[in-house]
């Protein structure tokens, strides 16, 4: 073995974890600091602690259960060593990020809306739990049926929505930067749902990798926490804290989930973030920054997209069609590129970092 590829082999997850952590902490701290009513640190710690503690309890205990990981054959070879390792973390973390933001306000409207982020998370994640279930239990590396999970996803979405409209909750513009805003009126009914649906499975189809999607999920967090305290009256100080216990719940989980994995989230995890991010960016009038702050996400399922449809498209008598990326996800196409999971997952969480910042720079005034 070559000095670069046993270097290779010695590379794992707690560097990087390490620093992202420890950004996210301080900007946390920053904020608190330097902007009026800023509460941010405090759910941050206490969700990341709580997490961290659950998930070093919880991860033997789904190992012991038998909940582990069933890998696709047709995925990158060096991934069939993950098999077997525990699945639904979502289970452990996803509650504490919950309750932790929940706890921020107890009366008024700040309170109803948190309850509402709240139970579309839940139920998110306890769709996921019944497609990992499902998964598991056929020994397969598919769950749920497509048509089926996604009627379960529009279900939930759409009572959220409609809780949402009923109290008024729901705005009928995106607001977008230097004072723009596109009226979508009765429209910002399909185009919630379309958000729901579209977040939660880039999300899904982004948990990939060791801490890949926990990392983004906590960067993606903090940046819509930040910016809706930096929006001064048109921010939401009670949403911008619960942003903040969802980064710390993802923040625990990644001192476990970084390379090597001790767990994954499973879909139990990534579609209860999707969800997450979808609820919290409808109620406070997010979508804008949702989207550039997500961009990784973004791109994780249109490479999905493209190499299906350019696949269908090209496909000839024998069957077989043009391929635009090695493999999708994006995450994929790097790794059979030559580049390892543990160079690819930091290039990923910068590239989210770059995106966050430009979501803060370009956030609607």
């Amino acid at each position: 073995m070559s000095a670069s590829a046993d270097r290779s082999t010695r590379l794992d997850g707690r560097v990087p974890a390490a620093v992202l952590i420890t950004v996210v902490v301080m900007v946390a701290f920053a904020s608190d600091r330097w902007i009026p009513n800023s509460l941010l640190s405090l759910p941050l710690l206490t969700a990341t602690l709580i997490s961290a503690v659950v998930t070093w309890w919880g991860a033997p205990r789904l190992r012991a259960l038998k909940m582990g990981q069933v890998i696709r054959t047709e995925g990158p070879e060096a991934h069939q060593s993950k098999s077997g390792t525990p699945t639904m973390g979502g289970l452990l973390v996803v509650p504490v990020g919950v309750i932790a933001g929940c706890l921020i306000s107890w009366e008024g409207r700040s309170a109803e809306q948190l309850l509402a982020v709240g139970l579309v998370t839940l139920a998110y994640m306890v769709i996921g739990g019944i497609d990992d279930w499902s998964s598991l239990t056929k020994r397969t590396n598919t769950g749920l049926k497509p048509r089926g999970k996604i009627v379960l996803q529009s279900a939930a979405a759409m009572l959220f929505l409609g809780w949402s409209a009923w109290q008024g909750w729901i705005p009928e513009a995106v607001v977008l930067p230097l004072g723009m805003a596109i009226p979508f009126g009765l429209l910002i009914w399909p185009l919630g749902l379309f958000v729901f649906l579209a977040e939660s499975n880039a999300t899904n189809l982004t948990d990939g990798l060791d801490g890949l999607a926990s990392g983004c999920g906590a960067l993606v967090f903090t940046g819509l926490g930040l910016q809706l305290m930096l929006r001064g009256n048109e921010g939401d100080p009670a949403l911008a804290a619960f942003c903040m216990a969802m980064a710390g719940c993802w923040l625990g989980f990644l001192i476990h989930n970084r390379n090597p994995a001790r767990v994954f989230m499973g879909d139990t995890g990534s579609l209860a973030m999707g969800a997450s991010l979808s609820a919290v960016a409808l109620l406070s009038n997010s979508l804008w920054p949702l989207l550039v702050m997500g961009g990784v996400f973004l791109a994780e399922s249109l490479s999905v997209i493209i190499q299906v449809w350019v696949f269908k498209a090209t496909k000839g008598p024998d069957g077989v069609g043009r391929r635009v990326f090695r493999m999708a996800p994006l995450h994929h196409h790097f790794e059979l590129g030559g580049i390892s999971e543990q160079i690819v997952v930091p290039m990923f969480w910068l590239a989210t970092a770059a995106l966050v910042i430009l979501g803060i720079v370009l956030r609607p005034t």
